[in-house]
Parts: C-alpha cells; structure tokens; sequence
C-alpha cells in the first residue's frame, strides 16, 4: 500500500490524475445509467443498448487509462504506438459488450457477477494492450504480485458493481454503489499495474514528448472521451424521459376511463381508500353515492349506441363541471357511476346528493334528439354505515338498489332494516348462480296419466335446490331470482339438458315435459339451443314437451309465435300451461295449433261443491275437444276432484293424487296400475 500511493503521489502529476478519475467517475455513473435498459428492453433495442454501454466503458476505460498515462512520469523518452492505441481501444469495447451482455441477460443473480468479471477481464485486457503501445526508451520491468493484485482487485470491483445492478432485492442507494464500485474496478486495475512498473532509463535526453504536449494530448483524449460519454447520457437521459412520459400515460389511461375521461373503477378504489385512510384520522366522515342511469337502455335501443356514448360522455362532462373541493366522481362501467365526498355536517351530503342528481335529471339537448334520464342514487357513510370501503360500497349499492326498485324521486339513504333483505337476495343470487356453475341443482319428476285409461302419458321435471345452508329453497323464490340476475338462461339451459339426459335413460318412452320463461321464448336461439340439447343427449324430439303461460307469448306475440313454430318443426311438443288465469285468450289458442292445454291447480280445488268450477272446466273441455286438444287438470289432491274430471271427460291429470314429485321415474307398469287404482 506505501509503494502505491508513493507511485501516485510522487510518479504522477496530481492534476492529470484528478482529470482522469473525474473522467472516470462521469463515465461510471453513464454506464450505470445505460445498464437497466439493457434488460428492460426488447431483445433487438437491448442489443443497441449493450452496443451504447459498452462503447460508454470503453472511452471510460480508454480516456481514464491514457490520461493517468500521461500523468505518469517516466524520467525516460516516451512515444505511444498510434496502431496499438485504437486497438486497446477496440479490446475494451468488445470485452465490455461481452461482460455486459452476460450481465444483463444471464440467468439469475450469479450472472450479475459473472458479467462483471468479465467486464473487468476487459479493463485489464485493455490496459496491458495500452501498455504496449507505451514506448518507453528504457528497460521496463513488472512486479507480478502487482500484476495479480490488479487483474483480481479490476475483475472483483466490477464483479461486485454488476452484481448491485442485477439484484432483485432492493438496495438502498443502487446507483452510487453500483457507480463507486465501477470506479475502483477502472483506478484501482490502472493504479497497482502501474506500480507494478520499474523502468530503468536508457536515455538521459529530452522526452520526445513534452509537458505542454502531454497537457494538450490528455485535453485532447478527455474532450473525444467526455462527447462519447455524454452521447450516452444524453441517450440515457432521453430514454428515461421517454419512459416516464410513456408511463405517465399509461398511468393515466389506466387509472380514466377510455370514453369519458372521468377516473375509472381502480382510480375511485384509491380515492375511496384515501379517503376512508383520512377520515380515521381527522374525524371527518365520507359520502359514497352509488348512481346508476335511468332509461339510458332506451337511448341505445332508439337511437343507437353512438348516441349512447354521447350521451355518457355529456353527463360525465356535467358530473365533472359540478364537483367541489373534496367531491370526486368516476365511472364504473356502462351506466354506472359513483361520487365521493368528505364532510362533516350531514346536509353537506345530501346538498352534495341532490346537487348530483339535479345535474343527472337536466335534460341532454343534441343535433337529433333530447335525453331525459335521470338515476337512482343511493348513499353510504363512512363511519355510520360501514367500517370499511368494500362494505360501504356495498352499502350504497344496496340502497341504490332500493331507489330503482321503488322508483324513488330522491336519492335514497342506506338504511339498514331496508336494505338488508336486499342484501340477502343478492346473496342468495350469488348462491344460486354457483349452484348451476357447480351442477349442485335436482329435477324431480311428477306423473302425468289418462283420465280414462290410468296409463302413463309424461313426466314434468320440476327443478329443486337445497340450499347447503338455508335447507330447501322453493321455485317461486329462486326462480324469479334468476330472472332478475340474468341467468335464467343458464338455468333454464341446465334443466333442459338435465331432463333430456335423465328421460334417454328411462326403460320407458314417456314424454318429458319441461317448464320454459318468457325470458328463455324471447331469446331468438331458442330452436338451436333444443335442437343441439336433443342431438347432445339423444332423446327424441317426439318425447320432448316444453310448457309456458300464455303471459310469455303476449310480451312479443310475433316473435314468441315464430320461435314456438321452429320448436314444434323439430318434432317438440308445445302445452299452454296456467290456463284460465291471466289472459285465457281464445286468439292466442286459435294462432298456434297448441299440443296440450294445461288448466290451473286453481279449477281443481274449486270442483268440489262449486257448479261455477264445474261449468267453466266444462266450458274449457268443450273448447278442447273442438279445437283437438288435449285438456290437463293439474293439482289433483283427492278421489272426489278425479272423479269429476273423469266423469266431465278431461284426457289428462296430474296432482299428488297421482303421484308425488321424486328424483327419479318409476317404471310405467307400476304407475299405470297406480293410476287404475287412483
């Protein structure tokens, strides 16, 4: 250690060595900077940064290595060999491209370090190629332990500093480290090979170069070194901006929505977070509106979904000209919103309610049409209504909720005696949706058998689910349920299929009748949906009979009329169920050739004792047989209404009379002997 700081304090000029560490340290810290983007990038723009990186070292290495040269004194003449000058210059830039690739594209952590040890390899290539185009007149000799010491020190200080650069742990001041650590590989390599030095001069004469000239060839060297490391500065510098630019609008596009610009579903969460966070701390309580659009479907289906987004896009537009200080306002999606506010007094949340919603019920003035909208609005507080955001925005959901479904004039405040059993049924929706995706849903099947005859002429599949929890949950419940969460497709899907699948099995070929909404008439791809289940589960058309109230043909009467015609040119069977309530409308018999006629439960226990009863089932028989229809009486309970039916000549009954209800079908022997004996 005494032999290299004598080296360097009394062999060198102090200034030329303060020139070429500041070199170095500049050009350390470029190559520091240029390094993250090698990884970061794609593969062809990593290859152009590798090239930036290691062209940065090498006039690093290069500017700093010339100029402590020309700092060292030699006290013999000296000449530099122009040719083995530019090649050490290429040495240390193909060395460092290798190092640095390795580095940055290497697998796992240890190629951090062992890119770095390559890239030190490169300084000490460099250097000793340097060294031999340092003509000296004199007898050079080398200290080996030196020379050992200073390939070791320049390969593990860059071993180290590429290892900081590829950690995945987080570092506390990366850059500097990273950057000194650099700076040592370079001066520490230079300092102890030149101690490692000993000329004996030959020649006692002039040095063929002079001090003045060294001065001016080391500003020479530093000025073409200090532009190719600035050209990678800048280049880093340009890159970085670029990127932050870039991340500032990604940033933005993800936290707004696309249409109206107003924050999005991750923006308002923050928001709400932040907003909950402060609360806790000052007191305050926050406000969460949960608003969504009335009548904004008809504005799609009218005018188009163009004017749709105009119309979102207008109403963000006036949400947003209408906030204050502290109220914030985003979109969900669709047509849905929601508005922040912290307060203090409880009429600033409903001045800020109303204010909202004052802004929603204007009227939307465009070139081709006027929107009157309007929205149901429902509101939470935080701390009164929830303790937490997820909770409070339920809260206010429900209460919207509760404001749509009474069509309220104002916007409705949680409450929670009101809004709980809303809460249940979403949850109970939550459950039943489950149930399907799970296949955890049952199909019971009721006997339907001759009047006259007793024989077996079909089953009904009634749909069953026992809730894990609640125990048995009845159709009029969950049924009505599914309407309204937008599933009864999926379950009306998974009854036909279940039902088709069980009835292919039977030892028998009785029919299987199965119940059909007016939600599942109104989808237009009904037919192919029948048609792909009979083919899936291989049951006859012929033994398959779908059931529906008259109430589903009348929402849209031509459509439902078409769809029943392209059932029944597959083969299905069509029965018009629930007759005699509702609309029992004499047109809707007379414009489709109907299967079978299904007279409500309601007839059957009325017959006994009631001549009104008796005359109407005797009216709507006569109405069958003229039209050539089968007549069904469902909910027979007792011998005394089966008698009736027999002796006013119905064809078909059905009722726990006949048979209960079960999970699977018995064979058609024992049910037509059942049915004598009924």
């Amino acid at each position: 250690m005494i032999r290299l700081a004598m080296c360097i304090a009394i062999e060198h000029d102090p200034w030329l060595v303060a020139l070429a560490v500041a070199i170095c340290g500049i050009g350390a810290f470029a190559i520091v900077q240029m390094f993250e983007r090698i990884g970061s990038a794609e593969r062809k723009q990593g290859v152009a940064w590798a090239f930036l990186v290691a062209v940065a070292a090498s006039a690093t290495i290069w500017c700093t290595h010339f100029v402590a040269m020309l700092a060292y004194e030699a006290k013999a003449p000296v000449t530099l060999d122009p040719v083995l000058t530019i090649a050490s210059l290429m040495v240390a830039m193909v060395g460092s491209f290798i190092g640095f690739a390795v580095a940055a594209w290497g697998r796992g952590e240890i190629s951090g370090a062992l890119g770095g040890a390559l890239f030190g390899g490169a300084i000490a290539a460099m250097h000793f190629t340097g060294m031999t185009a340092y003509r000296v007149d004199g007898l050079v000799d080398w200290d080996g332990n030196y020379v050992a010491a200073a390939v070791m020190c320049g390969m593990a200080f860059a071993a180290a500093a590429l290892a900081v650069l590829r950690s995945r742990k987080t570092i506390r001041y990366q850059v500097p480290i990273a950057t000194g650590l650099i700076v040592l590989a370079i001066a520490s390599l230079h300092f102890l090979a030149m101690t490692a030095m000993r000329i004996t001069p030959m020649a006692l004469d002039e040095t063929p170069l002079r001090p003045a000239e060294f001065h001016a060839l080391a500003l020479a060297t530093v000025l073409v070194g200090g532009i190719v490391i600035a050209a990678g500065v800048f280049a880093a510098m340009l890159d970085r901006q670029t990127r932050s630019e870039a991340l500032r609008e990604l940033t933005r596009m993800a936290m707004n929505d696309a249409l109206t610009g107003l924050p999005n579903r991750a923006a308002y969460r923050a928001e709400l977070s932040r907003l909950i966070g402060a609360a806790r701390v000052s007191g305050n309580r926050v406000g969460l509106c949960a608003i969504d659009l009335d009548r904004f479907k008809e504005i799609n289906d009218v005018h188009g979904h163009k004017a749709g987004d105009d119309v979102l896009v207008r109403i963000a537009q006036r949400m947003r000209d209408a906030l204050g200080p502290n109220e914030f306002v985003a979109r969900l999606g669709g047509d849905e919103f929601v508005a922040l506010t912290r307060f203090t007094e409880r009429d600033q949340l409903v001045a800020f309610a109303a204010r909202i919603e004052a802004e929603l019920k204007a009227p939307l003035l465009f070139e081709d049409f006027e929107a009157r909208l309007g929205a149901s609005i429902g509101v939470a507080i935080f701390p009164d209504d929830a303790a937490s955001a997820d909770l409070l925005a339920s809260n206010a959901d429900l209460a919207m909720y509760r404001a749509k479904a009474d069509a309220a004039t104002a916007p409705c405040f949680y409450d929670w005696k009101l809004d709980e059993a809303i809460r249940d049924q979403r949850e109970l929706a939550a459950d039943l949706r489950g149930a399907i995706d799970r296949d955890e849903l049952d199909v019971h099947y009721q006997v339907q058998t001759s009047v006259t005859t007793g024989e077996v002429t079909g089953y009904e599949a009634l749909l069953r689910w026992h809730h894990p929890l609640r125990g048995a949950i009845p159709p009029t419940v969950f049924i009505p349920l599914a309407e309204a969460n937008g599933f009864i497709l999926a379950l009306g899907e998974w009854v036909m299929r279940r039902a088709c699948a069980d009835a292919a099995t039977w030892p028998h070929a009785s029919k299987v009748a199965v119940n059909v909404s007016p939600l599942q008439l109104a989808h237009v791809d009904l037919p192919r949906l029948f048609h792909q289940i009979l083919l899936d589960t291989g049951l006859p058309p012929r033994r398959l009979e779908i059931e529906l109230t008259e109430t589903a043909i009348i929402a849209d009467r031509e459509r439902a009329l078409h769809v029943l015609r392209q059932i029944k040119a597959l083969g299905v069977g069509v029965a018009l169920d629930d007759f005699g309530t509702g609309y029992s409308s004499l047109e809707t018999l007379r414009a489709f050739p109907f299967d079978k006629i299904k007279l409500d439960r309601f007839f059957a226990a009325e017959l006994e004792g009631n001549i009104q009863s008796t005359a109407i089932l005797r009216a709507v028989l006569a109405l069958g047989k003229s039209l050539s229809i089968p007549i069904l009486a469902e909910g027979i309970e007792t011998p005394e209404q089966l008698d009736v039916l027999r002796r006013e000549g119905c064809d078909e009954v059905q009722g726990f009379l006949i048979g209960r209800p079960g999970c699977s079908v018995p064979n058609a022997d024992r049910e037509k002997q059942r049915g004598h004996a009924a």
